[in-house]
């Protein structure tokens, strides 16, 4: 009988919920510890975060807020559902990771002027256009972006929310990785304006692997300038457009997928001067490449290669993987 209840307890405390979370903050603090190992975020003595600091845990706005906009290393976890109106300044060498579960409602990241920025895992929705968009990069170098989950609303106003991942003012080596972009107008756009050459030629490099767009209206996503290699890549559902290559941008896209999709899938629109794109194991699903050839090829990339998983087996593979999945 003493034994039974001992197995009880034991089975009980491994059940329940505060053993549970605490087993999502340890494998989350594990995991947080990486640094970029994909894309151009590698470049420029490569994207570590906030691995050389301490790790702490924020529950609320006012602690994420204060946790990201302080100096120095600094990993972040985020536990819980968050919900507020704000925009976080987040501040050099930091990591910000979500726990199994975690979200942010009407909050989205600042990343301006700064370096080596990791967000990952993060469920990100509905941040309001005052606030900016769910993730802003500006002016920045060395940020990745990893198994987020970004969304807003198509039943609100198209100018009611921003971007999903917006990278402007010649921000640099960065990477967005098995990211899910969803129910949105907007979703991501490289370069803000056509009047910013003189900032933006030569940088905005970027690199989209493992990353799945459904149901989002435009901007999947919009490139000026840039240079951006598209790899990986599964887009359904798209409503009005896809990959839009504008101002002298060269886009390479590889082992990637396009279906029940507008026609646009990818093409030039809506500036003075186009951009060029280079389709390398792209099944358009019925949609349509008119965008001008590039000269952006897989041999003249920086970084190490990155494995191809074949356009017939993108849709079947990565709505599987991208998102907040860690």
């Amino acid at each position: 009988m003493k034994y039974s209840t001992l197995a009880w307890l034991a089975a009980f405390a491994a059940a329940s919920p505060h053993n549970s979370l605490d087993t999502r903050n340890q494998v989350a603090r594990q995991q947080a510890s990486d640094a970029c190992s994909i894309g151009y975020c590698t470049q420029n003595g490569g994207t570590t975060g906030g691995a050389a600091g301490e790790t702490v845990t924020v529950t609320d706005v006012d602690s994420l807020t204060q946790a990201a906009e302080q100096e120095g290393p600094l990993t972040i976890i985020v536990s819980g559902a968050i919900s507020g109106s704000a925009k976080v300044r987040v501040a050099a060498n930091k990591t910000i990771f979500g726990e199994a579960g975690s979200s942010l409602t009407g909050v989205g990241f600042y990343i301006r002027r700064t370096s080596n920025v990791i967000v990952r895992n993060m469920k990100i929705s509905k941040v309001d256009a005052d606030n900016g968009d769910a993730i802003g990069i500006d002016g920045s170098s060395n940020v990745w972006v990893d198994h987020c989950d970004l969304s807003g609303d198509l039943g609100s106003g198209k100018d009611d929310y921003d971007g999903l991942v917006d990278i402007s003012h010649a921000s640099e080596w960065i990477t967005i990785s098995n990211t899910y972009f969803h129910d949105h107008w907007k979703a991501s756009l490289i370069g803000h304006s056509d009047s910013n050459a003189e900032e933006d030629e030569g940088t905005l490099h970027v690199t989209y692997a493992s990353n799945h767009f459904h149901m989002t209206y435009s901007r999947a996503p919009l490139v000026r300038f840039g240079t951006v290699h598209i790899v990986n890549t599964f887009w359904d559902s798209l409503i009005a457009s896809g990959v839009n290559c504008r101002m002298g941008a060269q886009v390479l896209i590889q082992s990637s997928a396009f279906r029940n999709s507008s026609e646009d899938a990818v093409f030039f629109a809506d500036s003075k001067e186009t951009g060029y794109a280079v389709l390398d194991d792209v099944d358009l699903g019925g949609s349509k490449n008119s965008a001008p050839e590039g000269t952006l090829t897989a041999t003249s990339l920086p970084y190490d290669p990155i494995e191809a998983l074949g356009s017939a087996d993108v849709a079947s593979s990565i709505p599987d993987t991208a998102g907040q999945k860690l």
